[in-house]
């Protein structure tokens, strides 16, 4: 068999399917029943185990075949370790849709013969026979070569090996000169041809993996302070310029719909509310309207579109979220009271995350009447898909069936793949990992409460390896309901480190509006609920006085944002690789796609200036391991010349972002 099956030119002998077998391919998800995702341009590893025969020697290559069904140029595999069986390559689907994966596998008499050869010959043995097995090895090659320069190269090797009036030496070594040898490893002479089954790829856009994430209430965004004044979509748009100047791609808003008067919370979560409370977002629906309406205060869905498109102007997508509950007064309360679970005296049960509760929210119930949830939860998101939103945060997923989610995610995706869904679903690992194979394309993560350098290292160990083929995360700092316990204790370089983890270790990141002011002042001291929480009450903000006062750390955010941009490198989740620090306060790591590399180190105490010897793994830099090359900090701008050891002394809240050798140009593709 000669000829590459993936070609379309012959089809694989069935019958030697296991002669060269190909087992353990890798990524697969859930046995090859869920497709494995990537993004358009990322690049990311197949591998497999392959083995032959006696002393065969093996090839194998990677057949992607792309949504239309063609099937792309075949990329070689090598054995990642040798005498390990273990064979990889590297695969860059080029386009939006379903894919498919395979490995073949085969038998390279040509490379069985010049080992032979190059033993053999040199001593004498059986060097007529061998010389001419070679040409006939090597006539069957040229016949597979497609170019004509190639097939010439080939030909006139194995015309050389049959030269009896020169040496057999300089016969063999015409047939091993590397001009020879890169046309044959480019098209090599393939028999026994085997493949492992073909597997599911799902490619989505370059958003589903990379973007910087800004969260924040436009209510609160008026411009008046004291007293507050609730804001709208006109005043929150003044806002947006801001937001895009530090860097940020999406803009995210909580729930923009009427909210219910029953059960009305009041300020830090007190059960009785005054007439002028505001309540909260996620308590959805009132006489106005329910999902498909604006909460009048904001304006009208006119002034919503007018928001989009000054977003857009500012290359800002607006994403927003989805939350499946309801008020006491959402009109679907009475008229659709199968969609709720009613309790044994009647009354429909409240929202309980213990210990907290939520009286002011309805759960949906989905055993009564799914097939209706989802064609009305289809409807919704498609009405705010016509007014310019792609991207929809879902509020805990994990409380709502996950077959449900499946259902309505596929329905949306397979009229338009662009839109994404991210997963905000502080819960089980097994929930989480299960509702992106279902289709989420993005997931909340436990980044908040990771802080020491083995936490982090363990935990990004994981999602970086295998979960990275369906798992993408998105690591916010904070959230309105989370203010983890080290930016309460740490302070303002406890928000710095953070933001530099953030947005170093992980494609995606976000920040809730407020991190810029390092806020930190919670309900009590083991509390991550903040102290006068703007889910309850409006919380202007004076961002021109914390500016020209210097209580900010926008300018770190702006940089962080304008150094993911400079590098591919980080705009890739697959391509971590942690180094060695002698000090455990300190944490270091590389991000490396092709000749852009960036290594950081951060200081994780936020109370103490830090000293540590970082040992680089260089060969994993794409560097000889004695090389000293010169470095330049994202951050400050010096330059630094660091080899395998270096010393670094970072204070609290302090980082390198190390660029190593020639800076990047902005914008480049995202390579993973």
């Amino acid at each position: 068999m000669d000829a590459h099956p993936a070609d379309g030119r012959d089809p694989i002998d069935p019958t030697a399917a296991d002669r060269i077998p190909v087992v353990d391919v890798h990524p697969v998800v859930e046995c090859g029943r869920r497709p494995a995702k990537a993004v358009c341009g990322e690049s990311f590893q197949v591998t497999a185990t392959v083995f032959g025969e006696g002393h065969d020697v093996v090839g194998a290559n990677v057949v992607l075949r792309d949504p239309t069904g063609l099937a792309g140029p075949w990329t070689p595999m090598r054995e990642l370790t040798p005498g390990s069986d273990r064979w990889g390559a590297e695969v860059t689907p080029d386009a939006v849709g379903h894919w498919t994966y395979l490995v073949e596998s085969w038998s390279d008499p040509v490379a069985a013969w010049r080992l032979t050869a190059a033993i053999k010959v040199p001593a004498g043995v059986d060097t007529g026979l061998i010389l001419e097995e070679g040409a006939v090895l090597y006539e069957r090659a040229a016949a597979g070569v497609p170019d004509p320069a190639g097939r010439s190269a080939v030909r006139s090797a194995a015309e050389g090996l049959r030269d009896a009036s020169q040496p057999p030496a300089a016969r063999l070594a015409g047939a091993l000169a590397p001009e020879v040898a890169s046309v044959l490893a480019a098209h090599p002479l393939r028999e026994r041809v085997s493949h492992s089954l073909p597997l599911p790829l799902l490619v989505e856009r370059e958003r589903a993996l990379y973007g910087s994430w800004y969260e924040f209430f436009p209510r609160s965004e008026s411009g008046q302070l004291d007293p507050p004044v609730h804001g709208t979509f006109r005043t929150a748009a003044e806002r947006l310029p801001a937001i895009a100047e530090m860097g940020f791609d999406v803009v995210y808003l909580p729930p923009i719909h009427p909210i219910g008067t029953t059960f009305r919370k009041g300020p830090n979560n007190g059960l009785s509310a005054s007439r002028h409370d505001v309540g909260v977002p996620w308590a959805i629906g009132s006489p106005e309207g329910g999902h498909d309406a604006i909460h009048p205060d904001l304006g009208t869905i006119d002034d919503f579109d007018a928001f989009v498109r000054r977003a857009a102007d500012l290359r800002l997508e607006v994403a927003l979220d989805f939350a499946l509950q309801c008020s006491p007064d959402h009109p679907w309360v009475e008229k659709h009271p199968e969609w709720f679970h009613h309790r044994a005296d009647g009354t429909i049960a409240y929202a309980e995350n213990p210990p907290k509760k939520y009286q002011d929210i309805y759960p949906i119930a989905f055993d009564e009447d799914m097939p209706g949830l989802i064609a009305e939860c289809v409807r919704l998101l498609r009405f705010w898909m016509d007014h310019g939103v792609r991207i929809f945060r879902v509020d805990n997923p994990h409380t709502k069936p996950v077959v449900f989610w499946e259902r309505v995610i596929a329905e949306i995706n397979r009229k338009d793949p662009d839109v994404i869904f991210l997963a905000e679903a502080f819960t089980r690992p097994a929930i989480m990992e299960r509702l992106a194979t279902v289709g989420f394309q993005q997931s909340y993560t436990y980044f908040t409460w990771r802080n020491t350098k083995r936490e982090l290292t363990e935990y990004l160990t994981e999602l970086s390896g295998e979960t990275a083929a369906f798992m993408r995360p998105n690591f916010f700092v904070n959230t309105p309901d989370i203010l983890p316990g080290y930016l309460r204790h740490g302070g303002r370089p406890a928000f710095e480190a953070r933001a530099v983890l953030a947005a170093t270790l992980s494609p995606a990141w976000g920040v809730y509006a407020g991190y810029e002011l390092c806020e930190n002042t919670a309900t009590g001291p083991d509390s991550e609920e903040y102290l006068d929480s703007e889910k309850y009450q409006l919380r202007p903000r004076d961002w021109e006085s914390a500016a020209r006062e210097g209580r900010t750390i926008a300018p770190l955010i702006t940089s962080l944002n304008r150094i993911r941009r400079r590098h591919g490198a980080l705009r890739a989740l697959r391509n971590l690789h942690f180094h060695r620090t002698d000090n455990d306060a300190l944490i270091a790591y590389s991000k490396r796609t092709g000749p852009d590399t960036v290594v950081v180190v951060v200081n994780l105490d936020p109370h103490h200036t830090h000293e540590a010897t970082v040992s680089l793994d260089m060969p994993r830099l794409g560097l000889d391991q004695n090389e000293c090359v010169p470095v330049r900090d994202e951050l400050t701008g010096e330059t630094y010349y660091w080899g395998s050891t270096n010393f670094v002394r970072l204070e609290p809240g302090s980082a390198h972002v190390l660029a190593v050798g020639p800076a990047p140009q902005i914008g480049g593709s995202l390579t993973i």
